[in-house]
């Protein structure tokens, strides 16, 4: 799985994605700072399965604070979009061949409304944010289409010469964006499309294929973000009601990054995600340190309950993707053979199953397995088995 974040330039992206992974990346008030693709590693937040019993995990990869627990992810920044990216200006066709690999985008826009379509600096609250949602949207929707546009007359003959199954053949030239049959399928039947000879299907037929294409081979969330900026609440509002399709989260990176840095040297106790976090030895902090502090609490934490970036991974993770989180243990000793309690925690696409899970821990396990039990339950579940979040589940196979 990689979780993409994308935005036109100098709306906040390359923080946001600073904030998430603590990645280090350059990061400057002017378009374009990121030319090649950051990758790095974020985290989503489970609860932990250790508080169940009463034990204390030890994280072989990602770590756990207060019983809960944060799994690795890995993330992607790319290049800065402007409009007519799709026709290569600015980073555009970079950018559009970047986010082939992403299985779920994250728009992070400048909901302040200070930076233009470009990503120039403009007076505050005198750009509408809701403008950078519509042009993204454009933009990969023609990026989808000019994927078989400039093929569509030979391509929809051959279909029909060879009397070959549309949704088949669309989803194999749409295969490297992980587009399936049955979605393809699915958009056919609900553009009522089905009974259509293909060669005669318009260029408003194909657009709307390939959108409905985007849309779920590439789902989005959008980051609000500087949310702590005056005037962008307001804005937050207007847009999360004109896009009520899209979930959309209001954030501040700067804020995120200042206490995870913070908490990094040792100033503050904070769990990402959480509304509140400790200062553990005021004496070391100076003036400006404790007015930052002070802002973040006061304008952030208490206004919107969280900095919003945490909460950003976690819904693009398991409410869009619908990811679920399982621990590998056993029912007689959750320690691993070097004493560690729990020490692994993986993310599973939905449908998983125990044989799914199986192979996951270890191919071997997977080709002698002999039947997984729920630790919780201490009952035996088949290998067809569909896996919920949180399960601790026990792999027993042959030798």
């Amino acid at each position: 799985m990689l979780v993409g974040v994308v935005g036109k330039p100098n709306c906040g992206k390359s923080t946001f994605f600073k904030a998430a992974t603590l990645a280090e990346i350059e990061i400057g008030n002017y378009p374009f700072v990121t030319i090649k693709p950051n990758h790095g590693i974020g985290h989503v937040k489970v609860d932990c399965a250790d508080k169940d019993f009463g034990v204390q995990c030890n994280p072989r990869e990602g770590y756990c604070i207060n019983h809960k627990r944060f799994v690795p992810i890995e993330m992607m920044d790319v290049a800065g979009l402007v409009p007519g990216a799709h026709e290569g200006k600015g980073m555009g066709n970079q950018f559009l061949d970047d986010l082939r690999q992403a299985d779920v985008l994250i728009h992070v826009i400048d909901a302040s409304g200070s930076t233009n379509e470009k990503g120039e600096s403009v007076d505050t609250g005198t750009y509408d944010p809701a403008d950078d949602i519509r042009f993204l949207e454009h933009e990969l929707d023609m990026w989808y289409y000019g994927l078989i546009q400039k093929v569509w007359n030979k391509f929809s003959r051959t279909v029909k010469q060879e009397h070959q199954q549309v949704h088949k053949a669309i989803a194999k030239q749409f295969s490297g964006l992980r587009a399936t049959e049955d979605m393809v399928k699915g958009i056919i039947k609900e553009l009522s499309l089905q009974d259509k000879d293909i060669t005669a299907w318009s260029d408003d037929d194909l657009k709307g294929v390939t959108r409905e294409l985007r849309r779920q081979t590439k789902p989005m969330i959008i980051a609000a973000n500087k949310a702590d900026v005056p005037g962008a609440k307001e804005k937050f509002e207007k847009i999360k009601k004109e896009f009520d399709d899209y979930t959309i989260i209001p954030c501040s990176a700067e804020s995120e990054l200042a206490l995870k840095e913070a908490a990094k040297h040792g100033l503050i106790d904070y769990v990402p995600g959480e509304d509140d976090f400790e200062i553990k030895e005021p004496d070391k902090l100076n003036d400006k340190q404790k007015k930052a502090l002070g802002f973040i609490k006061d304008n952030v934490l208490k206004t919107y309950g969280s900095t919003g970036v945490q909460d950003t991974l976690n819904t693009a993770v398991f409410d869009i993707l619908k990811y679920i989180a399982i621990f590998p243990g056993g029912v007689n000793k959750l320690e691993d053979k070097d004493g560690n309690v729990l020490p692994d925690c993986y993310l599973m696409p939905p449908g998983s199953t125990a044989l799914d899970f199986a192979f996951r821990l270890h191919t071997d396990f997977g080709k002698n397995f002999v039947k997984a039990i729920n630790v919780r339950s201490k009952l035996p579940i088949s290998k067809d088995h569909k896996l919920e979040n949180r399960d601790i589940i026990e792999i027993m196979a042959s030798k």
